[in-house]
Formats: structure tokens, C-alpha cells, sequence
């Protein structure tokens, strides 16, 4: 293993294989995992997240796994500080430590930075919120697109809190959200190693189906039910739970709500491949934890030949 402390990045789609490939490469080096996963941050929700299981993380130890509760205010900066303050006390332990998860705001933050964004306007947000609940989110896509037509041609358009966003730093400041967005990454005494995991698009999508009856069969309706009252909450305005408050609500029958979670989970996993791909120092390779470890002995050898 490299003495230089090393991040080793382990990112890609929803139910491509991050978590085992991970668990796999961490027991056997030795080393802790960060995770990047923001939905799996809320202890409460564990069947509709995909978390490690209670074996998983008795293998390795984790960090940032159910750490929160779904009330606790929570956002990527102070993600990115806490992983920043946590990541010399690891490598004090051992030179390698692994960052996984499918959440690609979280991982450009640790790896790059933030954007230097001014802060939120609590009037501009409301008026903003008010307009995206009464006239839907079709209305806020129309309005990025006119104030910033060059992040809304990159922004993921199914996101509400992205667009609402930009449209308030547009507001705020009269300029383009993009005239915020960083150039150049903020420097990180780490070195990295990113490696993207993929699979061809109907492998993929029959995981996510086996991966969503799973859940189902796991108890995910029950798990749901529990937090019914809570749906307002943004941590559970996500693909697993928001289609079965639908159904709930008596908006459609449980098997289209099990559909629409099929559906939007593959939507999701293509989003989540076209951001990440968006960074040309990711590594694509299959999800197996043997081509890792070559990858890991490819960079030791880069590291000693320079």
C-alpha cells in the first residue's frame, strides 16, 4: 500500500455493486469506508436506502451510515467538513481509506470542493417554494432555463432543490448560478484514485428490478407507513418512498407504485452515470473488487517509478 494517504473513490449507480466491492477491498487492506450515500445518512431509513446490512458493517467500520435522524438539518457543506475534519484521524491508522456511494454532489465535494455560493435568501427560497407547489416543477424548469440556460442544458431537471437553487442565487444576485460554479478544484493533501463501477444498461436495470422486490419483500411498505407523516421532509422526498405515499394517498395501486419505483430507480442510476461520468479522472471498470486491487497496485507501482 502507498504511504502517501490515498483516497480510493468507489462510485456509480445505485445497485451496480458499490457496497460489497467496497466491504470486499476495505477487509482486506485493512482500511475504513466513508460513505457517500445521503439517503443512507438517516438511521430510520434502512430497507428504501439499500443500507449496509448490521453483518456488512460488522465487517468494516463505516462512517456517515445512520448518523442522522430525518428531522436533523443537514446539507453536502457540512458533509464536506465533517469528512474533511475525519479524514486525517484515518489515515493516521492506515494510508488507505475508502470514500463510496452514489450520491455525486458528496463525492465532488470531498474531492473538489464546493462552490463558493452567496448565502440563502429565506424570502426568495419561500417565493420560490410557493411557486414550485402551486404550479409544479415544469414552471421553475422554464424559469432556470430563461436565467441560466447553460446550467439548465447540465442540471439533473428531476431534482426541485437543485433548480430551486440556482434559481435563487439567480434571483439574489442577478447573475447566472454557472458564474458561481468553480473552475478550478480547492486543493486536498490526499492523494486520490477514482473508480467508477458500471454494467451493461440490462444487467443494471435487472438488479435494480431484484433489488426493488427485495425491498418490497423486505418490508419496505411497512417502513414507509411508519414515516406517512413525515413525507414534507425533504430527506424523504426520494425514488422508494415518495411513490408509495402516492399510493397511500390512494393516487395509484401498490403495483404501479412498485413499477414507478422500478422506473425511477433506473432513471435515477442513469443520472447518477451521466454525472459521474462527467469526471475524466474516474476509472471504469466492472464491479469487482479484484480489478480494484489491481488498479491499487497499477497506482503503487506509478507512485514508485516517479
Amino acid at each position: 500500500m502507498p504511504e502517501a494517504p490515498l483516497l480510493v473513490v468507489i462510485a456509480g449507480p445505485t445497485a451496480v455493486g458499490k457496497t460489497s466491492v467496497a466491504i470486499d477491498v476495505a477487509s482486506n487492506i485493512n482500511c475504513d469506508i466513508i460513505s457517500a450515500d445521503s439517503r443512507q445518512f438517516y438511521k430510520e431509513l434502512k430497507i428504501g436506502t439499500a443500507a449496509p446490512t448490521q453483518e456488512q458493517l460488522n465487517l468494516v467500520k463505516h462512517h456517515f451510515i445512520g448518523q442522522l435522524s430525518l428531522t436533523d438539518p443537514y446539507d453536502v457543506s457540512k458533509y464536506e467538513a465533517e469528512v474533511l475534519e475525519l479524514l486525517p484521524r484515518l489515515f493516521e491508522k492506515t494510508p488507505v481509506v475508502i470514500l463510496t456511494g452514489g450520491s455525486g454532489l458528496y463525492v465532488h465535494a470531498v474531492c473538489e470542493g464546493l462552490d463558493d455560493l452567496p448565502d440563502s435568501n429565506p424570502l426568495v427560497r419561500e417565493e420560490l417554494r410557493k411557486k414550485y407547489d402551486e404550479e409544479g416543477i415544469a414552471s421553475i424548469r422554464a424559469m432556470l432555463r430563461q436565467l441560466d440556460p447553460e446550467y439548465y442544458s447540465r442540471v439533473d431537471l428531476a431534482n426541485p432543490n437543485r433548480l430551486l437553487r440556482a434559481l435563487e442565487v439567480c434571483l439574489i444576485t442577478g447573475k447566472p448560478f454557472t458564474s458561481f460554479r468553480k473552475k478550478q478544484a480547492n486543493s486536498r493533501n490526499f492523494n486520490m484514485l477514482k473508480i467508477g463501477l458500471d454494467l451493461p444498461r440490462n444487467d443494471l436495470h435487472n438488479r435494480i428490478n431484484a433489488r426493488v422486490d427485495k425491498m418490497i419483500a423486505d418490508g419496505l411498505l411497512r417502513e414507509a407507513e411508519n414515516f406517512f407523516h413525515l413525507r414534507h421532509l425533504n430527506a424523504l422526498n426520494t425514488v422508494g418512498y415518495k411513490e408509495l405515499f402516492a399510493y397511500f394517498n390512494g393516487l395509484c395501486s401498490l403495483n404501479e407504485a412498485i413499477e414507478k419505483i422500478k422506473t425511477n430507480t433506473r432513471r435515477y442510476a442513469r443520472r447518477q452515470i451521466t454525472w459521474f461520468r462527467r469526471d475524466k479522472e474516474m476509472i471504469w471498470i466492472r464491479p469487482d473488487s479484484g480489478d480494484v486491487f489491481r488498479l491499487l497496485d497499477k497506482y503503487r507501482e506509478n507512485l514508485t517509478k516517479n
